[in-house]
């Protein structure tokens, strides 16, 4: 891998040993994946305040910053960790103060969380403590170079924003902070961003529920690759574009779609496919809808609910004010719980907008920072749940061993006050 000058000097410890293991790590990631030179970065999305044992032992006996060399740079050196050298943000970690006494999570993980915070936002770390930085002030601009993890996220800065980043890991994201580098391959070339799989919608997708199902059924059927979307497609939202994204990066890899006249990369079908070939149609049409919707609900049997989750990727601001309206003059099942999980700077405005408190009175939480698939807790008991999220839906069950049913917000809201899955498809 070539290597510019400030990256040998780097590489060479000219800004101390840190900064040298952050490089090393780099080349040695490049040349792993047959990357030919690094490109110049100024965002990364990284994971550097989640709690867990192996942290918390690294502090207990050595340090903030020999966590970070290990945990973050793959490295076993002891040495001062400097300042981030480019905008750097917190992703998702474990859950907050908020949920104290609500989920069954440790409170020394949450002090050790707290403490992790301190030290990092010290160093230059935004801790914006979301699945969504895009809803929270991280908007990288079309064609920018990022070094960004989390599947949802990725997708989402890649498809809708048009910027360029991997699905990057904790080693890599900690490295780029450092340098300002990542490998230069995969999303961050032109020609591995174009098309490759073409999708078409033969029935109306319209909607939190339809956006989400058709991304797990492209998802399926691309894997790895890259879709272009058309068909009978109702103009999608913030909300219905990252639940699409977040669906297509669970049942398969997806990285990057596009739909022509919607996403920034993708002016025409012809642009979409950078003027190759346009490939076969694979439909997505009535038959199609109703497997995934069979797909996605055949994880539950008992229709008795006792823990509703909304807000996967974390929720807009719109969809909290949904849940209000649907919540308005209710009151949960006692045997029931409703999770609504939200950065942390929106549930701000929603205390501010008067939804918080609704969603409260009716017996519901806003929560913040995490979600039980990143912190792996639910409501102690918890047998049987129901959410609007295809994601949660297909990761969950497995994580936590419980049942699922997928449908609508409404739906979901009203499982939580009768305690009874009663949705269907229409």
């Amino acid at each position: 891998m070539r290597l510019a000058d400030d990256e040998k000097a780097m590489l060479d410890g000219a800004e101390g040993p840190a900064v040298a293991a952050a490089m090393d790590l780099l080349v040695r990631y490049g040349e792993a994946l047959g990357a030919e030179r690094l490109c110049d970065i100024r965002n990364v999305a990284g994971t550097m305040t989640q709690p867990s044992p192996v942290k918390a032992r690294l502090v207990r006996e050595h340090g903030w910053h020999k966590a970070y060399a290990t945990i973050n740079l793959d490295s076993d050196g002891d040495f001062e960790i400097p300042h981030m050298r480019v905008p750097t943000c917190q992703l998702q970690h474990g859950f907050g103060e908020d949920a104290l006494g609500v989920a069954p999570y440790p409170r020394e993980l949450v002090q050790l969380q707290q403490d992790a915070e301190s030290y990092y936002g010290a160093h230059g770390v935004n801790i914006l403590a979301t699945c969504t930085p895009y809803q929270v002030g991280n908007l990288p601009v079309r064609g920018e170079h990022c070094a960004w993890m989390e599947s949802s996220a990725v997708v989402y800065a890649n498809s809708v924003l048009g910027a360029r980043t991997n699905c990057e890991g904790t080693a890599s994201t900690g490295a780029a902070s450092l340098t300002g580098k990542i490998p230069c391959w995969g999303n961050h070339l032109p020609r591995n961003r174009y098309g490759t799989h073409l999708i078409e919608a033969a029935v109306p997708v319209d909607g939190f529920l339809d956006w989400g199902m058709l991304g797990y059924f492209v998802g399926d059927a691309v894997q790895e690759n890259r879709p272009v979307v058309v068909g009978d497609l109702r103009r999608p939202d913030l909300a219905d574009l990252k639940h699409f994204g977040a669906a297509t990066a669970s049942s398969g890899g997806v990285e990057i779609y596009h739909i022509p006249g919607i996403t920034p990369e993708a002016p025409t079908l012809e642009a979409a496919f950078g003027g190759a070939a346009v490939p076969e149609t694979i439909v997505y049409g009535e038959r199609e809808r109703r497997t995934v919707y069979e797909t996605l609900n055949d994880q539950g049997e008992s229709t008795d609910v006792d823990f509703v989750l909304l807000g996967c990727p974390h929720a807009s601001l719109d969809q909290i004010a949904r849940a209000a309206r649907a919540l308005e003059g209710r009151r949960l099942n006692p045997g029931t719980e409703l999770w609504i999980m939200a950065p942390r700077a929106l549930r701000t405005v929603a205390d501010r907008s008067g939804y918080t408190e609704i969603i409260q009175r009716a017996g519901g939480r806003v929560l913040t920072d995490s979600c039980p698939a990143m912190s792996r807790v639910a409501p102690e008991g918890t047998r049987v749940f129901a959410t609007d999220s295809a994601k949660q839906a297909h990761y969950l069950p497995a994580i936590l061993g419980i049942e699922a049913w997928f449908g609508t917000l409404e739906e979901c809201v009203d499982a939580a006050v009768t305690g009874t899955w009663r949705g269907e498809l229409t």
